[in-house]
């Protein structure tokens, strides 16, 4: 399919000064992606362990991985067009299988999210390749770049399927090392050198709001984990508070990442004059951090509505402080990055929950999960005390 090209054009139409639209059918898409984030947080709330940890976040930077490389190809292809809204199905029956066996891909379902994972991986990226090679020669060579590092972590991905659970965790890693690291290299091979994020030519607008929607899923999962929970308990003062602390805790993170660092990020990708290294950047690596800041508060949520009161264990402390430390931390670097320079919020934020680990030992689930919500609430408010002009345009 690749070798012979596409007779049609399947990028998406550019017109000068505005932005391109998130189409219907890439939301549907998403809904896959929703599905996974809860397994994910299900699959660490079941292990709280060290392994357990590492074994989630490996899992979520592959979700992560595949559900960004799509919003990329969306980026340039018109999922208006019958092809293209075609692949997307396709890859949504490979992430549903993908997303199925999460909470057992350390166990008997490895070779299930490994093959999963590469054909979603490869098959859309030799779908770009067929879509772009008579129509976009330097991006069709790019590709060319991207699916023989793929090829080659796809080699890790299958071992580690196939291999006994012990030895998976090691394979895989290197796969997704292998990945992470290729865009940093501008996907280099022998064959056809390394190409330059001036080349990728990222429509701006459509990026960040792809971005910010994948934020958008992530915090339903926090609000679906409170409700959840909150329904099955009995209605008293105790549980009501600790349902009203969730729920202010997922108000405060949108309030965090919406009210200024999103924006602002949209205005500068939408004209900058190379937005694939902004793009690499602040809505390839660093969103990472944010997802799995939010998975891990949306665990805390879970064990502070499940037992609020009495002694705090080591799960629901690390869970608690340092989801939301890595949630701050994660923006912090997104508005470094976009900015130019660390928003003094995030850090009085981080240096509050420092302070705070040495007392939580002493403190029950219900008071540390208010202490960190109360931290978040503060942050989002100086930061919004800091943006004169942001908080003038929401009052007028």
């Amino acid at each position: 399919m690749a070798l012979t090209g596409a007779s049609r054009d399947y990028q998406r139409p550019r017109r000068s000064g505005e932005s391109a639209r998130v189409e219907f059918v890439e939301l549907f898409f998403d809904l896959v992606f929703v599905f996974a984030v809860t397994q994910l947080s299900h699959f660490l709330l079941k292990d709280l362990s060290l392994e357990g940890a590492l074994e989630s976040l490996l899992m979520l930077i592959a979700v992560w991985w595949v559900w960004n490389y799509t919003a990329w190809v969306t980026n340039w292809l018109d999922p208006a067009k019958a092809p293209v809204r075609g692949m997307l199905f396709a890859l949504m029956l490979a992430g549903l299988m993908l997303s199925t066996s999460i909470p057992e891909a350390f166990e008997g379902r490895g070779l299930q999210f490994a093959l999963a994972y590469v054909v979603m991986q490869v098959g859309r990226t030799l779908f770009m390749m067929w879509a772009l090679r008579n129509h976009n020669p330097a991006n069709y060579t790019n590709f060319v770049r991207i699916v023989l590092w793929l090829a080659l972590s796809a080699v890790f991905w299958v071992a580690g399927g196939l291999a006994a659970p012990e030895s998976r965790f090691a394979l895989w890693a290197i796969a997704l090392l292998i990945e992470l690291v290729s865009p940093a290299l501008g996907f280099w091979t022998p064959w056809h050198g390394a190409s330059s994020t001036a080349d990728w030519d990222v429509e701006g607008g459509h990026m960040s709001e792809r971005n910010a929607l994948f934020v958008i899923i992530a915090l339903g999962e926090s609000i679906l984990v409170s409700g959840v929970s909150f329904a099955e308990l009995e209605l008293n003062w105790v549980n009501l508070a600790a349902f009203l602390t969730t729920f202010f805790a997922s108000v405060a993170m949108w309030l965090i990442y919406f009210n200024v660092g999103q924006e602002l990020a949209h205005h500068k990708i939408a004209h900058a004059a190379d937005t694939g290294q902004i793009a690499r950047g602040a809505y390839t690596y660093i969103p990472m951090i944010l997802v799995a800041g939010i998975i891990v508060v949306a665990v805390s949520d879970e064990l502070v509505l499940a037992h609020p009161l009495g002694d705090a264990g080591a799960a629901v402390i690390w869970t608690s402080i340092g989801g939301t430390a890595l949630y701050l931390a994660g923006n912090l670097l997104f508005k470094r990055y976009v900015v130019g320079r660390a928003p003094l919020s995030h850090i009085v934020g981080l240096a509050i929950l420092a302070a705070l680990v040495p007392l939580a030992t002493m403190m029950a689930p219900l008071a540390i999960g208010a202490a960190t919500t109360l931290v978040m609430v503060l942050v989002a408010y100086l930061e919004l005390r800091g943006q004169p002009g942001v908080q003038h345009k929401q009052e007028s």
